[in-house]
């Protein structure tokens, strides 16, 4: 199977319906796969084959679609990159991936182009949309064909389609390859499983395209559907109530720190009518409180879920029965979860352990990875990292994180990664970096070090220097400089716990 073929059976069977709305623009199922169709043709002709590699780097847009779909007809393997990155997070995601062409957007590409330009094999193909004269990369536009005619490549069910880097405990990102089984499989059944949706509803898509949630739930789902987008360029909570109001019929796809903030708005000024026919969160947990909030205020249910790069959405609270709060569900149809103790056997009911899960979505593996891979997936079950317990009804509660991992704000931070930073500064001795609860943003990424005897460094210093090198939201905004050494065990490790039990006494 090749993923395009859903976004082509929608083009054949509702040629002019609206398949995407975009900043005052809407395009039909029709003319979107024409465009791909056009792309498909003009990156063939420039060079690009089936099975290569290329990274997009491009904010929500009705041209990231295109690009998407027009490389899954291509047969390409794209690498959906976070337009945010700083150079040294590029720089390993373009050196470990090795893509023969890049396509990004004005005005995102003052980090990549550094990147490119210390590579001297890097990308031969560099595409960008507005790219202005004297730029290193060619116009995208440019590279749309006349030509509406092409053949859809024929892969393999188990052919890569997307990488998507993420980092596991040791903080180095690895490339997480998803095949065209496991993307059009998670699509079809989460389509199902949700139960008549009829044809006028819209998709609210506030959720980036570039990360999985947003790939499988807004954009997959949709073209498998025929459901129209609503598409946003970024979160703007004012315009998605206004959305919601407008409109007939919408469903909205959101993390928990969207949800506060549409919360807080419509608190102060209540939604004159509610088009909501229900709402998914995920990303990280979602207090029961502010669910119930928000479905007071929106007349509508949330139904939590839980998903990962390397296995898209797998649980979720089930449709036709009263969801559970607090709880991110039961797995979904055609997947199974279990939990198990550190030798990978079940628990009693109810007890904790650690979250697995087997289903047609689990990934292909990790890039060049053969033993990281055999570390997370044993015998077609991925090892979530995460530690849970099931209820009688089979009902799954996430309980605490065995990873080392921050989610602020529905983003993933691993602190391995944002200590290796905090390291390249010479005057610090030892650091830990771990996340504290937050009322908003569920999560806050903090920082304490240890400088070297004799050195003089503020924390505005410390914060400032993480930031001019990471995406916006890894960097730690509490930096507390210490003047002890950081408690370790017997061992030698940094025991980040006892750390945090000091700081929140």
């Amino acid at each position: 199977m090749n993923l395009a073929h859903y976004m082509e059976n929608s083009a054949r069977n509702y040629p002019d319906k609206a398949a995407v709305r975009f900043q005052g623009q809407q395009v039909t199922f029709g003319w979107l796969d024409e465009q791909c169709i056009r792309l498909a043709n003009g990156l063939q002709a420039m060079g690009l084959s089936a099975g290569e590699h290329c990274a997009v780097m491009m904010p929500n847009s009705i041209h990231t679609i295109i690009v998407y779909y027009a490389l899954a007809k291509l047969g390409g393997v794209i690498i959906p990159v976070n337009f945010l990155y700083r150079f040294h997070e590029l720089d390993h995601i373009i050196t470990d991936s090795k893509p023969k062409a890049f396509i990004g957007a004005e005005p995102y590409l003052k980090e990549i182009s550094e990147v490119l330009r210390k590579r001297e094999k890097g990308p031969s193909i560099r595409l960008a949309l507005n790219a202005g004269k004297g730029s290193d990369f060619q116009d995208l536009n440019n590279a749309f064909s006349s030509d509406i005619q092409f053949s859809t490549h024929t892969t393999d069910g188990d052919d890569t389609f997307n990488i998507i880097y993420t980092s596991g405990t040791t903080g180095v990102p690895k490339g997480v390859m998803l095949t065209h089984r496991n993307l059009g499989e998670n699509a079809r059944i989460l389509a199902g499983m949700r139960g008549t949706i009829e044809p006028d509803t819209v998709i609210i898509g506030v959720l980036p395209l570039y990360h999985i949630y947003g790939i499988t739930s807004v954009m997959n789902v949709s073209m498998y559907s025929g459901l129209t987008i609503h598409l946003f360029p970024h979160f703007d909570p004012g315009e998605v109530i206004r959305v919601i109001e407008n409109e007939e019929r919408t469903i909205l796809f959101a993390v928990p720190t969207m949800y506060n903030r549409l919360i807080q708005i419509a608190e102060e000024n209540p939604p004159k009518r509610a088009s909501l026919k229900f709402a998914v969160s995920g990303g990280s947990s979602l207090p029961v409180d502010r669910l119930k909030r928000f479905e007071t205020l929106f007349k509508t249910k949330i139904h939590e879920g839980y998903g990962l790069t390397e296995c898209p959405v797998c649980i979720e609270n089930p449709y036709g029965c009263p969801a559970v709060p607090g709880s991110i569900g039961r797995p979904i149809p055609e997947f199974s979860a279990r939990i198990v103790d550190e030798n990978g056997k079940d628990v009693k009911q109810g007890e904790k352990g650690e979250l697995i899960i087997k289903g047609p979505a689990v990934m292909k593996g990790y890039l060049d990875r053969p033993w990281d891979t055999k570390e997370t997936v044993k015998d077609g079950w991925v090892y979530t990292g995460d530690i849970a317990r099931m209820d009688e009804m089979e009902y799954i509660y996430i309980v605490d994180r065995k990873k080392d991992l921050v989610i602020r704000g529905g983003y993933n931070i691993y602190p391995r990664e944002i200590e290796e930073v905090l390291y390249q500064i010479s005057d610090i001795l030892e650091t830990a970096v771990f996340g504290l609860p937050h009322e908003d943003l569920g999560e806050e990424l903090m920082a304490v070090v240890v400088l070297k005897e004799g050195t003089r460094m503020d924390s505005n210093a410390i914060r400032q220097y993480v930031k001019d090198r990471v995406a916006p939201f890894k960097y730690p905004r509490i930096v507390k400089i210490l003047q002890e050494p950081l408690p370790k065990s017997g061992s030698g490790k940094i025991l980040k716990k006892d750390i945090k039990e000091k700081i929140l006494i």
